[in-house]
């Protein structure tokens, strides 16, 4: 199964290094969308490439869209081997009234660990999966935008090496800003376990996270970005902290002139990291918006 989470990080830099240099310019909608569409399946077709990569551009958008991101982390665990994590993120706006809209958001990671022999480890499985859901204002005149609501940690591990078996919650927000050619912002949040046990094996845990994000935007879809994942283990010993700096080259195209499909690859050195932590990260993405 290790061996399929390197086949998958091969697959998706092959296709979006295909993609990226073989679909036409004429491929990607020229004319302005229409401002007073509702997001979703009908404003898609009066969306160009660049105008829906800004809306997707936040962690939190206004579309539903469906990324498959793959993160290959070099250089982690005790033998410094290789991690891959593909994360499944559905992202799902649902309008309530002209003036507020909930954004759900699911995280699940299917991970390929690296042995960690000889303690205990296993070749593949599945993490706990994290659930936002976020109450979002319609967008202010000014380009701003803010959301906010619970986070939720589902102990869906399939194995205890890939996560803790206790529930957890806690707040999340995200602010951004969209305005000509850029689009920025941040993410946050914190989850405690309800309950658990402590200690190196234990299961109880208290969680940080910090995803700031900002993104120029070229013509024909065509953007470059950074957006580092930036956590911390409040219960580790030693380092806390994970802190990456980098960033990634993103394009978003229209298959047939109408599926628009998200692409990005890019890469993260880990300039703070916790004893066993990567050094650094390989970043694929293949995405789809409905």
């Amino acid at each position: 199964m290790r061996s399929y989470g390197q086949g998958w990080l091969a697959l998706a830099a092959v296709a979006a290094t295909g993609l990226l240099a073989s679909v036409p310019a004429h491929a990607q909608p020229q004319h302005q969308p229409n401002a007073a569409a509702p997001p979703g399946a009908g404003a898609l077709a009066g969306l160009s490439a660049t105008d829906i990569a800004k809306q997707l551009q936040s962690p939190i958008g206004d579309l539903t869209f469906i990324p498959l991101q793959n993160n290959t982390n070099f250089g982690a665990g005790p033998h410094r081997g290789t991690q891959n994590i593909l994360n499944v993120e559905p992202i799902i706006p649902i309008p309530i009234n002209e003036d507020w809209s909930l954004v759900t958001r699911t995280v699940l990671p299917l991970t390929w660990p690296p042995s960690s022999q000889p303690a205990r480890s296993v070749p593949f499985g599945a993490g706990p999966v994290t659930f936002s859901a976020f109450l979002s204002p319609k967008p202010a005149a000014d380009g701003w935008i803010w959301r906010a609501g619970p986070v939720v940690q589902i102990p869906s591990a399939t194995d205890a090496t890939l996560g803790s078996n206790v529930w957890g919650a806690g707040p999340s927000a995200v602010v951004v800003h969209r305005g000509g050619a850029w689009v920025y912002g941040g993410l946050v949040n914190n989850v405690w376990s309800f309950g658990g046990t402590s200690g190196p094996a234990g299961t109880r845990y208290n969680t940080f996270l910090f995803q700031p994000f900002m993104h120029y935007n070229f013509a024909d879809g065509w953007s470059v970005g950074t957006v580092p994942v930036i956590t911390a283990n409040w219960l580790a010993e030693g380092q806390k902290w994970t802190l990456p700096a980098g960033g990634q080259v993103e394009r978003v195209i229209k298959l047939e002139g109408k599926l628009p499909v998200s692409l990005i690859v890019g890469a993260y050195y880990n300039v703070l990291r916790p004893r066993d932590g990567s050094t650094w990260q390989l970043r694929t993405q293949v995405g789809f918006v409905f």
